[in-house]
């Protein structure tokens, strides 16, 4: 099986930075698109931001030039650096990713799996 445990969420002042982390561990082939979500109260999830396995990048347009998406390919491991904050990114993150795992299951290709998510809530 696979799991996704994401880390690094927190109360922060508007301004301030986290880096969330998220990583999937279980019987891994390969993982394609990584990626962050957010659902905040009363909205629906969307995305924050992607990074395929080969590192190009996808962001929001409201996280645009604040957030950073990286991934370490060797740990399985994807980040998201969030800086200047505003109250208005406080919500559930939720990581993502496309993983093809060994053996039998890897004939069923890529499927998509998720993590329990972290709260991120930005308030002075």
């Amino acid at each position: 099986q696979v799991q996704l445990v994401e880390s690094g969420g927190g109360l922060v002042q508007p301004g301030g930075s986290l880096r969330l982390s998220c990583a999937a561990s279980g019987s891994i082939f390969s993982i394609n698109v990584m990626g962050w979500y957010r659902q905040a109260p009363g909205k629906e999830r969307e995305l924050v931001a992607a990074i395929t396995s080969g590192g190009p990048t996808n962001y929001a347009d409201s996280v645009k030039g604040r957030f950073t998406i990286s991934r370490d390919n060797a740990k399985n491991t994807v980040y998201l650096q969030m800086n200047s904050l505003k109250p208005e990114d406080t919500a559930l993150y939720y990581c993502n990713a496309d993983i093809r795992m060994y053996g039998l299951e890897y004939q069923l290709g890529y499927r998509d799996y998720w993590g329990q998510g972290t709260q991120v809530t930005v308030s002075s």
